[in-house]
Parts: structure tokens; sequence; C-alpha cells
């Protein structure tokens, strides 16, 4: 690196090295910090934005050229509306000083396993008991923002817990639990109510809820019928209700599957 600067003609010495491992550093923690949320897919989409005004200034493709400026222009002026959630996250963080902080890892072959289990065996307890429930569990594209509607926890995923946790005329009861990992980040949290028209009319709010959020974000959501302790799961804003225990675990275990011995997970899959 040292010899690949000093044919660049740029000093390097120590003062250069900090400033690019303080660059790097900060860099890094930026990018954790979206790796919870739909910043992540919006990166993306102007990942490929730049791509393709790249390879029309290459090719001189004049038309696509001028039309790639005008979509910049508003880009740079929609920005921080878009992104608002992540700048006003990263402004808390810094404030309370946890800027930088360790991230956690993925979950491996047997916490996964153990995950379905509890959410499997809370399912059923709190269908025979025809107690309503609403179990977000996160996926790629983070829903931080929904998190931070609720009450956090950052408790273990247990079924006792998460059973007490939806026990009516208790303080949390009311809202959806949000699960990241094998935690409870969040209980008591607002979920968007689905604009579907299409939607069967005898589906109440807590459904909604559930449809809602799947059709912005890949979340898994269990719900629980509080009239009928059906139990349903929310998936690409698709509800399939009436589902039994063997179902509903098999259901769980190939939408939540991980490989196994994987103990990192890029941002960008975030």
């Amino acid at each position: 690196m040292a010899q690949f600067l000093s044919q660049m003609r740029i000093p390097f010495d120590w003062r250069s090295a900090i400033d690019i491992a303080v660059v790097a550093v900060v860099l890094y923690q930026l990018l954790m910090l979206i790796r919870g949320t739909r910043a992540v897919q919006l990166l993306k989409g102007i990942a490929v934005l730049l791509a393709v005004s790249t390879v029309a200034k290459y090719l001189h493709l004049n038309t696509i050229n001028w039309l790639l400026e005008k979509v910049w222009q508003m880009l740079f002026v929609a920005l921080p509306v878009v992104f608002q959630p992540e700048l006003r996250r990263t402004l808390e963080q810094l404030g309370r000083g946890r800027f930088f902080v360790r991230h956690p890892l993925s979950l491996g072959t047997e916490a996964f396993d153990q995950l379905i289990e509890e959410l499997v065996r809370c399912s059923q307890v709190l269908s025979k008991n025809r107690i309503g429930a609403l179990m977000v569990i996160e996926r790629e594209t983070g829903v931080q923002e929904f998190v931070e509607t609720g009450i956090k926890i950052d408790g273990v995923v247990s079924s006792e817990f998460l059973v007490n946790v939806f026990i009516p005329n208790t303080p949390l009861h009311d809202g959806a639990v949000i699960i990241r990992g094998d935690r409870v980040a969040a209980a008591g949290c607002f979920l968007p109510l689905s604009e579907n028209p299409n939607i069967q009319k005898e589906l109440g709010t807590r459904h909604r809820a559930a449809i809602g959020l799947t059709e912005v974000s890949d979340s898994l959501i269990i719900i629980v019928s509080e009239e009928t302790g059906a139990i349903s799961v929310a998936l690409d804003g698709v509800l399939t209700r009436f589902l039994d225990e063997k179902t509903l675990r098999d259901l769980l275990k190939r939408e939540l599957q991980v490989k196994p011995n994987k103990s990192y997970v890029p941002f960008w899959r975030s």
C-alpha cells in the first residue's frame, strides 16, 4: 500500500494510516447501523442507477444520460427524506455514545432450531387458550422503524416469555412482538395496515396489520386469532390460515432456514 501511494505521489505516513483506519471504522459502523433497516434495499437501487449511468456514459447514450441526470437531481433532494429514520438513528447513537459498538452475529443451527420450537410451542399455547398474538420474525429487510414504535425488550425468545407478553390486560399485550435473531427486540409495536381491498372481510385488524407489514418487508409474521384460536402466517402479503403444529413447524423451517456454521452475514444481505 505504501509503495502504491508513493508511486501515486501521495505522502504516506502515520497520520495517513490513522486517517484511513478512522474512515474505515466509521464506514463499517454506518453500514452496520443500516443493516437492520430497509435502507440496504434503497442503497442497492442507487447502486443499480450508478451502474446504469456509468454504462450509459461509456456508450454515449445521450437520451438515457439526460434522464438519469434528472433522476440524480431529484435523488439529492429526496435522499434526506427517504433516509430520515436511518439519519435519526445514527445521530441518536452518536448522542448516546453507542456508535462504536459490537454488532450481533447471525444464528447458528442449534439456536435456529431452538427458536422454531419456542415459536411453535408458544403458538400452540396461545391457540388453545384463544389469546390473540402477533409475532414478527425479521428477516433480510430490517424493520427497525417499527421496533421503535414499541417498548424495547432485548430478551431471549422463549415460549413462556411470549405467552406472558400476550396475556390480556397486561401492559404489552396490545401490539406486535418483533423478533430479531433469537431475541425479542420489542413488544407492543404498531404495524402498518394493509390497503389491499381484496382482503377477506372477516379478517380483523391483527391480520390486516400482519399482511400490511409483509407487503413492505420480507418479514414472516405468526398470527393467533383471539376469536377462533386459529394460527396463521403472513408472508409476502399472503396469509396462510388454519395451520396445525406440524404444518407451522415445517413452514417456519422452510422459510427461515439458515446455512449451518454461518457466523457472519454481510451487511448487503441485511
